[in-house]
């Protein structure tokens, strides 16, 4: 791939994560967006592979993806959940269908107390309904670099 299509790649991915992934997330998340669960559908395919150190979880369905962020925001809610921060990101571009992006989520109250902090690998591609999450991995971390959270986390 040359630079010039490599860097117009990591605009696309990294303005459609950032830019439009994120906030809505967070909308929704937090009660400010007020759509259905499925809404993840537009950013997160079915089947879909999420795991941290305790779980591992092949969501196999749009049902099974929708559950899931349905349970996570729904705790996430339950201790008044209103932004995440982005203390370090990191966007890599395999080819024009393929990215990964890293971020340390800091996820906060109104007051801006931390419920969680985590590192997280996201596997992207691209197909014909555009960019979707393919592949999740999950790390608590106390640390605000995603180097040090890795080195931490093995």
């Amino acid at each position: 791939m040359d630079g010039e299509r490599s860097d117009s790649v990591l605009a696309q991915v990294t303005h459609w994560f950032f830019e439009d992934y994120l906030p809505t997330w967070v909308g929704v998340g937090s009660g400010a967006i007020h759509r259905a669960p499925d809404f993840i559908l537009d950013y997160w395919s079915a089947p879909l592979h999420i795991s941290s150190p305790t779980s591992q979880d092949w969501l196999l369905g749009s049902d099974a993806v929708t559950d899931w962020l349905e349970r996570t925001q729904t705790e996430l809610r339950a201790q008044n959940y209103s932004h995440t921060d982005v203390p370090d990101r990191k966007v890599k571009v395999y080819h024009a269908a393929g990215a990964a992006i890293e971020v340390i989520w800091s996820r906060c109250r109104t007051d801006n107390s931390e419920i969680e902090r985590l590192a997280v690998h996201f596997e992207v591609a691209r197909g014909v309904a555009g960019w979707r999450v393919v592949g999740i991995q999950v790390v608590p971390t106390t640390e605000d670099s995603l180097d040090a959270a890795w080195r931490a986390a093995s």
